[in-house]
């Protein structure tokens, strides 16, 4: 096994996918900022399709100085069956901030929060989310989370988590908890 502290391994980013049903995928990315940060790392968080809703975490970690944190979206959830002209342009605006970011040479880490289910919803283009992620500097470490990951962006990727939901609390009735869920 190669020593972590080599300065290849330090130099060399990879691209990690967090997908699935179940809880888990944002905060994973996020445990992975945390670390970032603690070493110094320049980071930056773009969040796909959450941006309107009070997260405790993006209050948390907008307060780091070496995190970026930019938020798109909508309070209420987008509804597949009646897309609004309003969703695609936040959706748009997240992945030209994520693209801006990932070539910027300014971060270390980029994270695109939910960049799955924009794809997914067809709020973006996959094709644009698979340039991205090929044409990212080899330096820049790059996290991608929501259900419904294409196989092309798992194929890419250097590693892939899917967190699978065995029991959640909402199935028993108990709705999201501030500072657990949000």
């Amino acid at each position: 096994m190669d020593n972590p502290s080599s300065s290849e391994s330090l130099r060399r980013g990879c691209v990690q996918v967090f997908t699935g049903e179940g809880r888990g995928k944002t905060t994973a990315a996020l445990g992975t900022v945390l670390r970032a940060s603690g070493h110094g790392m320049k980071v930056c968080v773009v969040v796909f399709m959450k941006g309107d809703y009070p997260y405790g975490e993006w209050e948390s970690l907008a307060k780091l100085p070496n995190i970026t944190v930019s938020t798109f979206g909508f309070r209420e959830f987008t509804d597949l069956a009646n897309i609004k002209p309003e969703e695609i342009e936040q959706a748009r605006q997240a992945l030209d901030t994520a693209c801006e970011a990932v070539l910027s040479g300014s971060y270390d880490l980029v994270v695109l929060d939910e960049v799955h289910v924009a794809v997914s919803y067809k709020l973006i283009e996959l094709d644009e989310v698979l340039k991205l992620v090929a044409g990212r500097p080899s330096n820049v470490e790059l996290i991608l989370t929501g259900r419904y990951a294409d196989a092309r962006l798992i194929e890419q990727a250097d590693l892939v988590t899917e967190c699978m939901k065995i029991k959640h609390p909402y199935d028993a009735g108990i709705t999201s908890r501030e500072g657990i869920e949000y």
